[in-house]
């Protein structure tokens, strides 16, 4: 069993990196020396970096792996953030199919996308990363949310799955439950409504998403940690 990770030889794939989440995780692992490339699709991102980015939109699955194919080469050392999200709010006897069912293709089939395009590099190296991003959303059960919540909890059965394809390759596959941070698309909440947010979490305040930095991390050098779903999000439930 190797209980030490040399991180600095990895090669670091993580899709959606131009806002949000993405693009915090994509700058600390640029930040550590680490070798980074990211998808964007609507958002174009800063001139610096145009090495790092590509645009593609993860639910293409010809995309993804010609992307995957430009980058990837077998000696690589590969771990894969699945940061690409896509929300759609309603009610589900109003809501419209063909927006419900985007968030399905880019949440979940994207997803799926990215692990089918890498794992073969990662099978023939027997050393693999994949972690994925879910929300404690899919675990209260939010009104409003039934495609985001549904494609989030998918991943939770696939990543079980998936990890018992692939223990025996040296690949583990992980899910980071994230509770509400100060990043991204909560920034567009209403104070009022971020108020009331913040009452049910019990430290009463957004997370640093320093925290789900150190999280990738801690899941990156543990080889025993597979199949399984995290919750960072300060005791919310």
């Amino acid at each position: 069993m190797n209980n030490h990770i040399n991180k600095n030889i990895m090669k670091i794939l993580i899709s959606g990196a131009s806002r949000g989440i993405g693009r915090f995780l994509m700058d600390k692992f640029i930040e550590d020396g680490h070798e980074v490339f990211g998808t964007y699709f609507n958002t174009l991102p800063d001139k610096k970096y145009e090495k790092h980015l590509s645009q593609a939109n993860v639910s293409d699955y010809e995309k993804v792996i010609t992307w995957v194919n430009e980058k990837v080469n077998n000696d690589d050392k590969l771990v894969v953030l699945n940061c690409a999200g896509l929300n759609y709010n309603s009610f589900a006897h109003k809501a419209d199919f063909k927006k419900w069912k985007k968030v399905i293709d880019v949440n979940l089939i994207g997803t799926f996308n990215l692990i089918n395009a890498t794992l073969p590099y990662m099978r023939e190296k027997k050393f693999g990363r994949i972690i994925n991003f879910s929300s404690v959303v899919a675990q209260k059960g939010v009104p409003g949310t039934s495609a985001y919540a549904a494609s989030k909890s998918a991943l939770w059965g696939m990543s079980k799955s998936i990890a018992q394809e692939n223990a025996k390759k040296g690949i583990t596959i992980n899910n980071l439950n994230l509770g509400y941070f100060d990043i991204g698309m909560i920034s567009s909440v209403p104070d009022p409504i971020l108020d009331v947010i913040k009452e049910t979490i019990p430290s009463k305040n957004l997370g640093n998403p320093d925290a789900i930095y150190s999280a990738i991390n801690f899941l990156i050098e543990n080889d025993y940690l597979n199949g399984s779903s995290l919750d960072i999000n300060g005791g919310l439930f």
